[in-house]
């Protein structure tokens, strides 16, 4: 927590310990950055506005550059542009002072629950898709560790595919559920664009068909 109010910091420190959630606070934001860089174990910020040396709103962007730990902004300014920008900036939550501290765990348990959700779930997306990695955030696909040179919307399609994990995909979604497929596009266009992924992945594997036809229906993913 980063939090000049000691008396506040001291409270919410005490009333978080009986909920088993430890808190290190630290009066100044420099500080505070500083030991954000050093140190890698902390789970979540909380963070004021109000801050000596540096306000909360220039110190979220710098604490962006160096870590993605969740956010949840302690402010007593109530101004809506102080919540926009703070959420912009990237932090994940905002709560105006004063609050009840219940509120403040409760929140912090739902951050925390949703991350290890998705962490779970990431691990068993690695598991079940053992020949092909995803990475979105580029929108590339690997096949057995060779990226595959796609289309945005063969790209699009393969992802669908992956993330349905062996599940079967139907023509119709890979149209609706794609940003970069046309809605007007026939059915015969997603087989033309299935069969150019396919005669990609084979460059890399032809030993076996690793998009299956389900007749009537759409695709599937076999791995």
């Amino acid at each position: 927590m980063i939090e000049d109010d000691l008396e506040l910091a001291d409270i919410i420190t005490r009333y978080l310990s009986s909920f088993n959630i430890e808190v290190t606070n630290i009066d100044s934001p420099i500080l505070g950055l500083s030991t954000l860089r050093t140190k890698k174990d902390f789970e979540l910020l909380i963070l004021d506005l109000t801050l000596p040396e540096m306000d909360g709103l220039e110190l979220i962007p710098e604490i962006r550059k160096i870590s993605t730990i969740p956010i949840i902004i302690s402010s007593a300014r109530d101004d809506i542009l102080d919540k926009v920008m703070g959420l912009e900036r990237g932090a994940d939550d905002y709560l105006p002072k004063p609050y009840n501290p219940r509120e403040l765990e409760a929140r912090i348990k739902v951050i925390l629950k949703r991350l290890s959700t998705a962490s779970t779930a990431n691990e068993s997306k690695e598991e079940l898709n053992k020949l092909f990695y995803l990475k979105q955030e580029d929108m590339q696909i690997s096949f057995k560790d060779k990226k595959l040179s796609l289309t945005l919307a063969e790209y699009d399609i393969l992802k669908l595919l992956i993330q349905k994990n062996n599940g079967v995909v139907a023509r119709e979604d890979f149209i609706y559920d794609s940003d970069h497929i046309e809605d007007d596009s026939s059915l015969k266009n997603i087989d033309v664009m299935i069969s150019r992924i396919r005669n990609k992945i084979s460059d890399i594997d032809a030993s076996s068909t690793f998009i299956k036809s389900v007749r009537g229906i759409g695709y599937q993913l076999i791995q």
